[in-house]
């Protein structure tokens, strides 16, 4: 539900621009808005920031060539985002290398750009590059966000956006969660209830509130409702369960792209209580005619007969690896892909580590995953076979039929060419020596992209396409990837959008005047 404005029930606190969530989108969103004169409150519901943000690799993609970037970028959204949107996003990126330079003034951090293409051949995929912040003097990601685990650059990139909050005396409350959105008569957004302690406020937004509070990832009530694939185990935060995206269509907003999700394929904590999964090792991206790996993928992957079903190295795996388990047998009545099987033998076991932690969050302690992945085996991650036979017992399958798909995929290692599948040549890696290791493997989502339609100026959109006044959203939230994800897109929409998003909030003309509405 929302909540209606009554002339007789005063607010609490008045700001000019309310920005929910505090990842990269929302921290853009608080510095576009306050430098656009606005007084800004950021709330995140979480007891530290960063959100899926700081866990992310930290490559921001780039434009190096407008023209050419764009239609890159028309290819892998799709044909359901509106040209302006389109247009908007693709010119922030363009000039996302200066933007940085900019912020790096506050710390005195390093920005590097590389040359990095799309991860598919579309036309244009060349016209693409990645804004590094590759280094910060003096920082230290342990000391400074020991609650985040897992991954490369992606704390450099919230430190500096954490200091330019800082440097700026942006407010910020963490452990405020918003619950609902206050409407006024005609449907314009006036603020929002938040909640801290215990203790309900009603905030006021003069000038508008910016929704940057992330996905779905861990809200599977949400993803029955969009998704067929279940279940799929969230990997990085507990943080992000929907919640602009109820607030959003309580508010009458329209929805796209529901059903697309960055993710792939990994294993449970051996402790059933553990709320994340553990990612498949990340191995270098590939583009299909353009670039084919040369790196040794030690494993192939089983369905519960015992049968190899997919290619398991995908251009970009971590995008597109649970697709191939999403099939429904409506005879059985069950996913006969989940749980699917990773298998290795000796040599592969020692190749290097299968498996990863990703993880923003104080209340767990981050897995480590061994090296030689021995650990794994002693704590039931990986279970040891002797013999094909015993392999096959462990999955549940004829033993027959496992030893048919070893001998077809070492024939097909041998012949250089995996002629079932079309995995490319350079990954073939033969599964022959014993013992055998066998992992169970589920779908995992490392994000979500969809959310709340939006237009050009990060309006929410309703269901006839007319923005939802001074409502806005920034981010991961309503992501315009609808097709096919561009690796560090997202990472470039946070900052494109939340200078959009932020800077025409704070342009609104407030929709009262602070001393009229402040509690008496």
């Amino acid at each position: 539900m929302t909540f209606h404005h009554s002339p007789n029930e005063p607010f609490d606190e008045v700001w000019d621009v309310l920005v929910v969530g505090f990842g990269f989108a929302g921290g853009a969103s608080a510095i576009a808005a306050h430098d656009a004169g606005a007084r800004v409150l950021l709330i995140e519901k979480m007891p530290d920031p960063g959100g899926i943000s700081i866990c992310a690799g930290g490559g921001i993609r780039s434009i190096t060539d407008l023209p050419r970037g764009r239609e890159y970028l028309r290819h892998t959204v799709g044909p359901d985002v509106p040209d302006d949107v389109l247009d908007a996003i693709a010119s922030g990126m363009a000039k996302l290398e200066d933007y940085f330079r900019g912020l790096a003034t506050v710390n005195g951090a390093e920005i590097a750009l590389r040359d990095r293409g799309g991860n598919y051949p579309f036309p244009g995929h060349d016209a693409l590059g990645i804004v590094e912040v590759a280094s910060i003097p003096g920082f230290d990601a342990r000391t400074e966000y020991p609650h985040a685990r897992g991954r490369l650059l992606g704390p450099n990139v919230f430190k500096l956006v954490h200091d330019n909050v800082r440097s700026r005396n942006i407010e910020v409350r963490l452990e405020t969660a918003a619950e609902r959105l206050i409407l006024g008569a005609e449907g314009e957004v006036l603020g929002a209830v938040v909640r801290s302690g215990g203790v309900t406020k009603r905030i006021a937004a003069l000038r508008g509130v910016v929704l940057s509070s992330g996905g779905f990832e861990s809200a599977p009530e949400l993803q029955r409702k969009y998704w067929q694939i279940r279940p799929v185990l969230p990997v990085a935060t507990r943080g992000n369960t929907g919640d602009g995206i109820r607030m959003a269509q309580a508010a009458g907003a329209d929805l796209w792209h529901m059903w697309h999700f960055h993710g792939s394929y990994g294993f449970r904590h051996p402790d059933p209580n553990y709320p994340y999964a553990l990612r498949v090792k990340r191995l270098p991206d590939w583009n299909p005619t353009v670039k084919e790996p040369d790196v040794r993928m030690s494993w192939i992957i089983l369905d519960g007969e015992g049968r190899r079903f997919m290619n398991e190295y995908h251009p970009y795996l971590q995008d597109t690896g649970h697709r191939p388990l999403d099939q429904f047998d409506p005879v059985t009545q069950r996913f006969p892909k989940i749980p699917a099987h990773i298998v290795v033998d000796e040599e592969g076991r020692k190749l290097y580590p299968l498996g990863q932690a990703v993880v923003n969050d104080r209340s767990v302690e981050p897995y480590v995953w061994s090296d030689d992945n021995l650990k794994e085996v002693g704590n039931g991650l990986l279970k040891k076979a002797e013999s094909v036979e015993e392999l096959a017992s462990l999955i549940g399958a004829d033993p027959a039929v496992v030893g048919e798909s070893l001998d077809r995929w070492n024939a097909a290692v041998e012949a250089g060419h995996d002629a079932e599948q079309g995995r490319p040549a350079g990954s073939l890696f033969k599964i022959e020596r014993p013992p055998f290791y066998v992992g169970t493997l589920w779908p995992v989502v490392n994000n979500t992209q969809g959310g709340p339609a939006h237009d050009a100026r990060q309006r929410v959109v309703n269901a006839h396409g007319e923005p939802i006044p001074r409502l806005y959203e920034a981010g991961e939230l309503g992501s315009i990837w609808g097709f096919l994800y561009l690796g560090a897109g997202n990472l470039a929409e946070c900052f494109v959008t939340g200078q959009i998003a932020g800077g025409d909030a704070a342009a609104q003309r407030p929709w009262a005047s602070a001393p009229e509405l402040t509690a008496v």
